[in-house]
């Protein structure tokens, strides 16, 4: 039985329950929109569900779902331009319920400056920034996942992190937080 075969037995459900959450917040830091997450996820899905025989190693599952959402995302962002979306004043939905604690709405404008940050890199260096510091891959799975070698992943690493210390530097401090 070769490896390929075995990596063809993993379960394909349990490969979705356990990695749907992270490709999720990795497609939304690499730049799809939030109105097109659940749909450029199920692409990755579908991907990985028609490629899972193809896998040879099983121990590089992790890589290879962050890579078909890596070239999931590149692709959106794409043909992003060929629509936009144009919202009226009336498609603005009211908010429901109370307000939001003070620290909510701080974590909530912490993660709006990172993404707007994020939105500023090079896609490239935004890749590997995501998927090392984010979502917590190896470097060698990083480069894997791009498909690039080691050295390039960790100099785009270098670059990113320098980038994205300027940009949020340039959006100054979070009103009414600390940090």
């Amino acid at each position: 039985m070769s490896q390929g075969a075995a990596v063809s037995t993993l379960d394909f459900g349990q490969l979705f329950r356990s990695y749907a959450p992270a490709v999720l917040r990795a497609l939304r830091r690499l730049g799809v929109a939030e109105r097109d997450l659940e749909d450029v996820a199920q692409e990755v899905f579908v991907t990985l569900h028609t490629k899972l025989p193809e896998i040879e190693r099983p121990e590089s599952i992790r890589s290879y779902v962050y890579g078909i959402a890596v070239r999931h995302a590149s692709d959106h962002r794409k043909r992003a331009h060929v629509r936009r979306e144009q919202m009226g004043d009336d498609a603005v939905p009211e908010r429901a319920g109370s307000a939001p604690q003070f620290t909510e709405i701080v974590a909530n404008e912490r993660r709006a400056r990172l993404d707007r940050a994020l939105s500023g890199l090079d896609p490239d260096k935004r890749e590997v920034l995501v998927l090392y510091e984010i979502e917590e891959l190896a470097m060698r799975e990083v480069a894997e996942a791009v498909g690039i070698p080691l050295q390039t992943a960790y100099s785009r690493l270098y670059a990113a992190r320098k980038e994205l210390a300027e940009s949020l530097a340039e959006l100054g401090p979070v009103e009414g937080g600390a940090r």
